[in-house]
């Protein structure tokens, strides 16, 4: 169980450092606003992309490994999307919220897009989440799961120990200033 824990951790820290890098690569690269750390800790990671991930993989893994056909044609694919896409704009909606309780405000703005809820979510984001989401989970989750299948416990856990200290005490310091 220990192990399975510590794969997760990692997990959660890969996707949000993930997150981060897809945050500040549309910043700088796509709408080029130049660079602004797009977290609210200390590192380089957008927690909120962590805990999505986390959140799609416990979700939607069973309905992943299913196989739903409509006629001969498999729909899986089709659910697996619309749920990362529901999943995706709920936890973004959430966050949004939660972070105006806490900090005042939340670090995005999705009043310029059509569709668009308080500006808080979007189609057009939600459906970008819903295409990143299935690169997440039919891609990089399968291979970082054969990864941390193959590292060795110890190094599994000196690792995984390592980046929690480093991560709590980024959240500590968080909290104290």
């Amino acid at each position: 169980m220990r192990k399975q824990l510590e794969a997760w951790f990692l997990y959660f820290l890969l996707y949000s450092f993930l997150g981060w890098v897809y945050e500040v690569f549309l910043e700088v690269v796509v709408y080029r606003w130049g660079y602004s750390d797009r977290g609210v800790l200390l590192g380089p990671y957008c927690i909120i992309y962590g805990v999505g991930a986390l959140i799609l993989v416990f979700s939607l893994r069973g309905l992943q490994r299913k196989r739903i056909y409509l006629g001969p044609v498999s729909v899986t694919p089709v659910l697996v999307f619309l749920g990362i896409v529901v999943l995706t704009t709920v936890l973004e909606l959430i966050g949004s919220y939660v972070m105006e309780w806490t900090t005042g405000s939340w670090l995005w703005d999705y009043r310029r897009f059509a569709f668009n809820f308080q500006g808080r979510v979007a189609l057009n984001p939600s459906l970008r989440f819903g295409v990143g989401g299935m690169v997440f989970l039919y891609v990089l989750q399968p291979l970082f799961e054969k990864l941390t299948d193959r590292m060795p416990p110890r190094v599994l856990s000196a690792i995984s120990d390592v980046l929690a200290v480093l991560f709590l005490a980024d959240v500590i310091h968080y909290v104290v200033t």
